[in-house]
């Protein structure tokens, strides 16, 4: 078990319930996960999120690498800017992971994996350096920097006020290196997050950071926990690792089935990792889309569970990824996987929850329109 490094700090300064999203210790909420969800939706909010990893490439052959390993085209991405979500698949073109990439140069990119997968992912990078020969040195920052998300429609003007105008001046998955604020050093700031709000997120050493959160606390930035940043990216329709996709062919349909968008497979590329087969899934079709369920009125405090079967009629059509209580919209939803016959916006479904049919209804990503 790991533990964010400011996790003390969050615990006895800010108040945090402490909690475990997988192996990692971290704030699950400060106040209320629903004010906090609220905060992020309507003003400004700032979550810790040290437990997603950080790598560091660098080596003439970088650029192969990431070629090889990632289903979107990154030739075009433009020193000082990210790129993706992209995904890195295994040979049966299921998910090992979907990430963000970022050009310092052509000789040295970052990226960002997920908490549960960040060991794995490292150790696949390694092998693949291993076996083709890549002049690539790869370096995991992961213990060396804070993350932090500051996220919602008033984060531009918060990091203005702080003093932080060039980076309210980044364009969306833009990012700046080695800024300086005050006594405070941090190493990145991108204008990013998985939010489906505007917001930044900041590297830099645990110090800096703590530094930082204190000037933005005092701001009247509301810290906020990874139980409103799990609903928060529920009401957008983002993917998690482990409930949503994952490695195993049997317990998870090919990656079509995401129908993850925002550019995540280049289609004109050639020669990644899970090619072969994921062009088989297209020429094939799918029998598996993920789809959205929203409860009834009536069912409005119903929360679907993960594994839980989808029904239409009685007859089983799906069965649930993930499911949240939506503060925005104050009813539950869900994400689910449905057989692409019964795949259609609004098609009346029923979700079984002990022994009792529950009303719903299938819709698209998002779940809230901004």
């Amino acid at each position: 078990m790991a533990k964010i490094p400011l996790l003390n700090y969050h615990v006895e300064k800010l108040g945090a319930e402490p909690g475990f999203f997988g192996d990692w210790e971290v704030p699950m909420r400060y106040t209320s996960s629903i004010e906090e969800h609220l905060a992020v939706r309507r003003d400004v909010g700032v979550f810790d999120v040290s437990h997603m990893g950080r790598i560091r490439l660098k080596g003439s052959d970088v650029f192969e690498l990431i070629q090889y390993v990632y289903t979107k085209d990154l030739s075009k991405v433009k020193t000082g800017w990210m790129s993706g979500p992209t995904l890195a698949l295994n040979q049966w073109a299921r998910v090992k992971d979907d990430e963000m990439l970022y050009k310092i140069r052509d000789d040295e990119w970052l990226l960002v994996p997920n908490a549960l997968v960040r060991e794995k992912m490292l150790s696949y990078l390694r092998s693949i350096i291993n076996n083709r020969q890549y002049k690539v040195v790869i370096e995991d920052l992961t213990f060396k920097y804070s993350m932090i998300a500051i996220q919602g429609p008033k984060s531009p003007d918060i990091m203005e006020k702080i003093g932080l105008k060039d980076a309210s001046d980044l364009k969306p998955l833009q990012f700046i290196t080695n800024i300086k604020l005050n006594d405070i050093k941090l190493f990145l700031i991108s204008r990013s997050g998985w939010t489906g709000e505007d917001g930044f997120e900041v590297w830099g050493d645990h110090s800096s950071i703590a530094k930082l959160l204190d000037i933005l606390v005092k701001e009247g930035v509301k810290p906020a926990g990874i139980i409103a940043r799990d609903t928060l990216r529920m009401e957008m329709g983002f993917v998690l690792g482990d409930h949503e996709y994952g490695e195993d062919p049997v317990k998870y349909p090919c990656a079509i089935s995401l129908r993850y968008g925002l550019g995540a497979i280049t289609w004109s590329k050639k020669g990644y990792v899970g090619e072969e087969a994921l062009r088989a899934c297209l020429r094939e079709g799918v029998r598996w889309v993920r789809m959205g369920i929203k409860m009834s009125k009536k069912n409005a405090r119903i929360i679907p569970r993960e594994h839980m079967p989808v029904y239409v009629e009685d007859q089983v059509v799906g069965w649930i990824t993930s499911g949240t209580y939506s503060p925005i919209l104050r009813r539950g939803i869900a994400q689910a996987y449905i057989d692409a016959r019964y795949a259609i916006e609004d098609l009346p479904v029923k979700i079984m929850m002990r022994n009792r049919f529950y009303e719903g209804k299938i819709v698209d990503f998002p779940f809230i329109t901004k």
